[in-house]
């Protein structure tokens, strides 16, 4: 008798013995199938099933989770022979989450976390994903990963908040006149586009500039002096010729902008909500936060994010970005000098999008 016949023999041992309730002399037979050939897909199934029977519901876990994994890297189509014992190994699996999840809350209920706790509840459970931060221009080590930051660590934000009133009043007069607003990512017909966005030349998320590519737009600034005058003292991140921006940027009802990265790490992405008629929301990482019209957002943009307008009307906030608190005096001055002189190698801004 071969290696083959002698594993399939072992194998239907098992089977007879799981059938007669003799789970411990299956789980036996199926181990040693598995310690000749681990990646046997029916013995993996198999004795997921024997230890669910015997109520050994973490080994099963086990058994199953091996299955589940050799089926994906299994070439070609799984044999439709396999096909219920892996969709069997699915819906356990998904139990076995559930009565997990139950036991951790059960320890540890989720209202008594703190919010950085939960958070690492979520990643361990499977419930959310590591996200960490991804510029596609330039990434500056060492840099701390957090989604949002409390608004609360910057001394400024009570001051801006409290302008929210009179800046919305100034928006109002700027939504009157529509060709005041330009699709927030703009078509280059001189420069190729490999990326493809549907936002690209859509007025679907649209911005009016105070500041654009690191130079007031003064034209725009007199027909919004509060909110001009708002930011003279303000951390933004002067980078000549390259940032900072400061603009009202609007969502129409209903649009998304899909998952995505941003530039660089070494500034944050503040938005003062201005108009939110309804739901509407921010991911970043594997957070969620909900506009709330003055209150303001902080978040690094770097981190895979998106948002979306689900109100039947239009979402504005003022958006502007910071340097990083982290980053010292000498490391901005660094990074201006290093991102000015790749601009002027290259001939175009590292905040522009290819």
């Amino acid at each position: 008798m071969n290696t083959a016949q002698t594993l399939d023999a072992r194998k239907q041992a098992a089977f007879n013995h799981a059938r007669n309730g003799q789970f411990a002399d299956a789980e036996t037979a199926l181990q040693s199938v598995l310690r000749e050939a681990p990646r046997d897909l029916g013995a993996l199934l198999l004795l997921g099933d024997v230890q669910h029977a015997a109520g050994k519901t973490q080994d099963a876990s086990r058994a199953y989770g091996g299955a589940m994994q050799v089926a994906q890297m299994h070439a070609g189509p799984v044999p439709e022979d396999f096909k219920p014992g892996l969709q069997r190994a699915a819906t356990r699996l998904g139990e076995y989450a559930g009565l997990y999840e139950a036991f951790i809350a059960a320890q540890i209920p989720p209202e008594s976390r703190s919010p950085r706790f939960d958070q690492s509840v979520g990643i361990l459970l499977g419930q959310s994903g590591i996200f960490l931060q991804q510029p596609t221009k330039y990434y500056f080590p060492e840099l701390p990963q957090i989604q949002f930051y409390d608004r609360a660590g910057f001394d400024w934000a009570p001051a801006l908040e409290a302008k929210t009133p009179a800046i919305q009043q100034e928006l109002r007069a700027v939504l009157a006149d529509h060709a005041a607003f330009r699709p927030y990512l703009e078509r280059d017909e001189n420069q190729p586009h490999v990326k493809s966005h549907s936002l690209v030349g859509n007025d679907d998320w649209s911005a009016f500039y105070l500041w654009k590519d690191g130079a007031r737009v003064e034209e725009n600034c007199a027909r919004c002096p509060v909110t001009a005058a708002a930011f003279e003292n303000l951390p933004l991140d002067y980078l000549p010729g390259q940032a900072p921006s400061v603009l009202f940027s609007l969502l129409k009802p209903g649009a998304a902008i899909p998952p995505h990265h941003g530039l660089i790490n070494t500034r944050l992405i503040c938005h003062l909500p201005l108009l939110v008629p309804g739901p509407a929301w921010l991911r970043v990482g594997n957070q969620t936060h909900h506009w709330k019209e003055g209150k303001l957002v902080i978040f690094d943009d770097s981190i895979e994010h998106e948002a979306k307008n689900e109100a039947s009307e239009t979402r504005v906030v003022l958006l502007f970005d910071i340097w990083r608190p982290e980053l010292s005096l000498q490391e901005r001055a660094e990074v201006t000098k290093l991102l000015g002189a790749i601009a002027q190698y290259s001939g175009q801004s590292v905040l522009t999008e290819t």
